[in-house]
């Protein structure tokens, strides 16, 4: 369960900084532990906000997807700086290594939905499938949907889910939780097209962005040119720049710019990391570059950022 992870990764965060990380607290992140019989649950929000309010209401991120069905309440929930409106039957997609924390005055009513690449792909479909889902993989903002309908269909299926989930493990199980889980999603996915969701035309160009969106997720703390990565992709920089300038309407370089300014934030706001720890973490060579790179992009030096956000 949750319980266990938590329990878990908060040893490993203890040992790793006794053993390496001079006493500095980074920001907290989770996985799924292992030994469980798959890495999937369906948890009740309440219940897991009340044994683990401490740890939710801090900035902390995961290594595995998250869907949060706020069932009740007017509260806000913060994806990376940004506070989410929760309204009653609000669902909310928090993608992999997203900082997130839930509101510290409100007392949490819904269900909450993990699962991993490894327990959902199997195939070159589920691959896909989650690639090209706007719900983890929005390009403008963390997806969220309220339903003003069918909340009923909705609660069905969590429940089909949650009641699966809490079967004895089999041969069948595992495939079972897959096929109900990609259901539900579709099903939400669904529901956001036809809300105020702004449909991004499907072609040769979207698949360009979100290959170098994915590309640049894994390689932005070491890999800051776009010519590396427009060479990985097969392409001039000339066409990279004309997809992400029809696509998010930004250049290639300041889309880099954008994602490394975001960790840079991430770890000021949210750890105790010295700011030479931050910039050798980001690929720096020295911080004194990682400094006038951040007054160049926030027109503040780190420390002011961080003092200011504290304040």
């Amino acid at each position: 369960m949750f319980a266990s992870i938590i329990k878990g990764y908060i040893l490993y965060n203890y040992i790793a900084t006794r053993k390496g990380n001079m006493g500095n607290e980074t920001i907290v992140k989770y996985d799924f532990k292992e030994g469980l019989p798959h890495e999937f649950e369906v948890l009740d929000m309440t219940q897991l906000y009340g044994e683990f309010k401490t740890e939710l209401t801090i900035p902390h991120r995961a290594e595995f997807y998250q869907v949060l069905w706020f069932q009740e309440g007017a509260v806000l929930h913060y994806v990376d700086f940004k506070p989410i409106t929760i309204l009653p039957d609000t669902f909310v997609f928090i993608a992999k290594n997203s900082v997130q924390h839930f509101d510290t005055t409100y007392t949490a009513v819904g269900k909450v939905i993990l699962f991993t690449d490894r327990f959902f792909c199997k195939e070159a479909s589920d691959i896909q499938f989650l690639k090209s889902s706007i719900l983890f993989n929005d390009l403008f903002e963390t997806a969220h949907l309220s339903l003003t309908d069918n909340t009923m269909l909705f609660k069905n299926s969590v429940a089909v889910l949650e009641n699966e989930s809490r079967h004895d493990n089999d041969e069948y199980q595992a495939s079972i939780l897959r096929n109900y889980l990609r259901s539900l999603l579709m099903l939400l996915e669904r529901e956001r097209r036809k809300s105020d969701f702004i449909e991004v035309k499907k072609g040769a160009d979207l698949d360009l962005v979100m290959q170098f969106k994915e590309l640049l997720e894994m390689q932005f703390n070491h890999n800051k040119l776009v010519v590396n990565y427009a060479n990985q992709m097969h392409i001039t920089k000339k066409r990279l720049n004309t997809a992400t300038s029809k696509i998010l309407g930004s250049t290639p370089k300041k889309i880099i710019d954008d994602r490394i300014m975001l960790e840079a934030k991430r770890l000021l706001a949210h750890s105790s990391e010295s700011v030479k720890e931050i910039s050798y973490s980001l690929g720096f060579d020295e911080p004194t570059n990682f400094v006038k790179y951040f007054r160049k992009h926030h027109l503040s030096t780190p420390i002011e950022f961080r003092e200011s956000f504290l304040h």
